[in-house]
């Protein structure tokens, strides 16, 4: 039998060892063999997943988003000259995740939810909220029937946004996209001073740093920052920061309506999210489809605008909502809603491109605005006839919904005639009266900017103009006819009144005082 000789067995079992230990630093630590534009290829990670964070030498983090036989790509969320080639890569064993808590409110923050506003560390119990997360399913739904107040009488009156919706607001470059959302920002100021916070947040994606700043200012001038969070992908951010900006975004709306309570999220703007989400694709060889976006844009934008939800009013049920975080279960209540305005710009107004009817498909609605309208002074440039909302009525008070009924078709008759009459003469008497009408009903609808209408007041002009009492009124009289005709109603008819339209009423007494109040204020206006 032949000897065994124990230095042989040692340098066999050292052998063994650091081969064990070469592959085991290949399955948790990698190598960058490539970095530039916001991505790297790390050889190595083989037991990497899907979406987990990791951690380069210079403490800058990235997400995995491709997985290659024996190497991984990576988008960073930081500038890559930070990284050399052949710097180590760990992993973190954790999806990338946003940190969340009621803190959170009234802060700007970046894609990682670090604070950008220079007022200190965000305060307060945190939790962990994943980035991309799963949307809730039909058995955690409830119908939208609660109406969001936008403040915009267009909106509210002809195309109602519900607690739990998707509405798009669609349109060219400088047509009032932004105006419209942050407008319905500051609406909520009423709901906050009742105690009743809607909390909102604002995702500006690829925007200039001084319009985010500008915006922030003008939500903290007019109290609105106490209830809203700003979250700012910059222009001059790397695309994978501008990617996630959205979902970062979602992941904070997501918190408020898990807890329970309404939040509202505007997505400015979805367009250059796709074309961040474009570079960072075509950076990482994925093969590109129409327009050069990658086959998977749809579903960027579907799987982001579905966890926009209203949730089923009974905490049992809500508790067992998919891929809830283990730290949040017990917090969780059921009843809240998260409504989303995504914004998309289009070019030259052309809805049939890619990104705009990709979108369009996936909300249940859409406010478009036109330069057209915008140029001519039709401030909010709402074009009424292709505007719509797929929850419609059920997410307006009974009210609004009474009083408003026929404006839409008012406005779409006074739209096609307008045209017509611009090559006839001679034209009838009924024509020409849903011409005057419709005129007037355009100067009620216009509005200035950061200056929300409670519903009411809504309420009280709209049932002015569907009702034709500003007949003799002339057309640039009108502005002032509504002023007068609201500032009386506020002194003398509040409870009476306004107080009965807001809770929802429409009541016999309340037209004969509406119909006198404006009788009697249009007077003064008549030629």
């Amino acid at each position: 039998m032949a000897e065994v000789n124990p230095a042989e067995i040692s340098a066999i079992l050292k052998k063994q060892i650091s081969g064990f230990e070469s592959e085991a630093s290949l399955e948790e630590v990698g190598t960058v063999l490539r970095v530039g534009d916001g991505i790297a290829n790390v050889y190595g990670l083989t037991n990497a997943e899907y979406g987990e964070l990791v951690e380069f030498e210079s403490g800058l983090n990235g997400m995995i988003l491709n997985l290659e036989d024996d190497s991984v790509g990576v988008v960073l969320f930081g500038t890559s000259s930070e990284i050399r080639e052949g710097d180590t890569v760990k992993r973190t064993k954790q999806i990338a995740s946003i940190n969340v808590g009621e803190g959170i409110v009234g802060r700007v923050v970046n894609t990682l939810g670090e604070p950008i506003d220079g007022k200190g560390a965000i305060e307060g119990e945190t939790f962990k909220m994943p980035l991309e997360r799963k949307a809730p399913g039909v058995i955690y739904r409830e119908p939208v029937t609660e109406p969001m107040q936008t403040g915009v009488k267009a909106i509210d009156a002809m195309v109602p946004v519900g607690r739990g919706q998707r509405e798009l607001v669609i349109g060219d470059r400088q047509t009032g996209k932004t105006t419209v959302c942050i407008d319905t920002i500051l609406n909520q100021k009423e709901f906050y001073d009742r105690g009743e916070p809607v909390f909102c947040i604002y995702v500006a994606i690829g925007q200039k740093a001084s319009t985010v700043a500008g915006i922030a200012n003008l939500l903290e001038e007019k109290g609105a920052l106490a209830y809203t969070t700003i979250v700012a992908a910059n222009a001059s951010d790397p695309a994978p920061m501008q990617v996630y900006s959205a979902m970062a975004g979602a992941a904070i709306g997501e918190y408020f309506r898990d807890t329970g309570r309404p939040a509202l999220i505007v997505y400015d703007d979805l367009s250059k999210q796709a074309v961040a989400y474009r570079e960072v694709s075509l950076l990482l060889r994925r093969p590109p489809g129409r327009e050069a976006y990658p086959g998977d844009v749809f579903f960027l934008h579907s799987r982001l605008l579905e966890r926009a939800a209203k949730v089923i009013n009974d905490d049992d049920i809500a508790k067992q909502m998919n891929d809830l975080p283990e730290s949040l279960k017990d917090k969780v209540k059921g009843g809240g809603s998260l409504t989303a305005l995504p914004i998309i710009e289009t070019q030259a107004a052309d809805v049939s491109a890619y990104i705009p009817t990709n979108v369009i498909s996936i909300t249940d609605g859409q406010i478009f605005l036109t330069t057209d309208l915008f140029n001519s002074g039709v401030r909010p440039a709402i074009d009424v006839g292709i505007s719509v909302s797929r929850v419609g009525g059920s997410a307006q008070i009974k009210s609004m919904k009474k009083v408003a009924g026929t404006l839409k078709l008012d406005q779409a008759q006074y739209r096609e005639l307008e045209a017509f009459a611009k090559f006839g003469s001679d034209l009838d008497a009924s024509t020409m009266a849903t011409i005057e009408k419709g005129k007037r009903n355009v100067e009620i609808l216009k509005q200035g900017e950061s200056s929300p209408f409670p519903v009411e007041h809504q309420v009280a002009i709209v049932y002015a103009g569907s009702k034709n009492l500003l007949r003799n009124v002339p057309v640039d009289q009108v502005k002032a006819f509504e002023t007068d005709y609201l500032n009386f109603l506020e002194m003398k008819h509040r409870e009476d009144v306004l107080d009965v339209l807001k809770s929802g009423k429409l009541t016999d007494e309340v037209t004969d005082t509406l119909q006198r109040v404006a009788k009697e204020i249009a007077e003064k206006f008549t030629n």
